[in-house]
């Protein structure tokens, strides 16, 4: 294989990183932002956090694994993205380093005051990350205004367009609705009635807000013109679709694992609709089609991209397995207890 169908094999692989990031860290992003909404009670709220507590730490590693495969196998895209959007990209790590504290320290003492400051914690935490993800996707999706040395023309608020916006929003209530239907099959009781119903709300909103997005991005990007020349793509959000109406379904049937089954299947193919609309472009520049970083040119070296792949080929398989292996042990509902996660 020649480089460019190597650079081509890596670009799918990083959109997989972060589909596969999106659907199970999205839904300890979801539990995080109704933590003070949904938990009326401290039990309640212990329920929630023990739900994802033994998980929401290795769900970070395809993060950091989809951040590390952007600088090793397109070192020119790291540096212009982590230029470009640097301050949403700082208040996602500040969001997640906060959540992430919040899991430790919230336990720590009994006061009502001190619990409540780390459950806001932890709501900042959740919604920052939720909300500037979808900011700087649907940004690369309508291209970023970058030259030809990669340099950034804009300010934050250049990336606050309302499709922008639209993005960030549409990925908060994708996150809630998955990380609902998480609830709906790791609690009990009244907080699994209660969770069941905000699944419910939230279906149809969130089914909405990806309708008016893809509308949207009819006209602010190219993301349909590798759907048009090829239809056969259209099984991708033809999926998609599916797995919308399926979550529904199963949560009607109260089959809740199959619904948040379905529902992260649905995150996965509405992220690979903007990475397949995307490419062979990587981060596309709305000043000039001939600025966009593409697979072509800013990829790294067919050796470089050749050991990746082995060491992608045996490493991922293991952390599968080993996530495979965690979801199935702390996949029974429970009691909240008295004790933290």
């Amino acid at each position: 294989m020649d480089h460019s169908t190597y650079a081509a094999i890596w670009f799918f692989l990083w959109g997989l990183l972060w589909a596969v990031y999106f659907a199970t860290d999205g839904f300890d992003l979801g539990v995080g932002m109704m933590l003070p909404f949904l938990g009326e009670t401290e039990e309640d709220k212990r329920a929630m956090l023990k739900s994802v507590g033994p998980l929401w730490d290795g769900n970070e590693v395809w993060l950091i694994a989809a951040g590390g495969v952007t600088f090793a196998a397109f070192p020119r895209v790291y540096a212009v993205m982590f230029s470009s959007l640097y301050l949403p990209l700082m208040l996602i790590l500040f969001g997640l380093i906060i959540r992430g504290v919040s899991f430790e320290f919230r336990e720590k003492l009994d006061g009502a005051g001190w619990k409540k400051l780390w459950d806001a914690c932890q709501f900042t935490g959740s919604l920052l990350p939720a909300l500037l993800l979808g900011v700087a996707f649907a940004n690369i999706f309508a291209g970023v205004p970058i030259d030809g040395d990669g340099a950034f023309h804009g300010t934050i608020l250049t990336l606050l367009t309302p499709y922008g916006l639209l993005g960030g929003i549409f990925f908060i209530l994708m996150f809630l609705l998955h990380g609902s239907l998480w609830l709906c099959a790791h609690t009990e009781g009244e907080l699994l009635a209660r969770s069941a119903r905000t699944a419910t709300i939230l279906w149809p909103v969130t089914v909405l807000a990806f309708a008016a997005f893809a509308a949207l991005s009819f006209f602010a990007t190219n993301l349909f013109a590798n759907f048009l020349a090829h239809p056969l793509l259209l099984a991708v959000p033809a999926l998609g679709a599916a797995a919308a109406v399926s979550a529904m379904f199963c949560l009607k049937k109260e089959f809740y694992w199959r619904a948040w089954f379905s529902s992260g299947l649905f995150i996965i193919c509405v992220t690979f609709f903007g990475i397949i609309g995307l490419f062979p472009d990587l981060f596309p520049s709305n000043m000039s089609p001939e600025f966009s970083i593409s697979t072509a040119n800013g990829s790294s070296s067919l050796l470089t991209l050749k050991i990746m792949l082995g060491v992608a080929l045996f490493f991922v398989p293991i952390v599968i397995l080993y996530q495979a292996w965690a979801y199935r042990l702390f996949s029974k509902p429970g009691p909240s207890g008295e004790e933290g996660y």
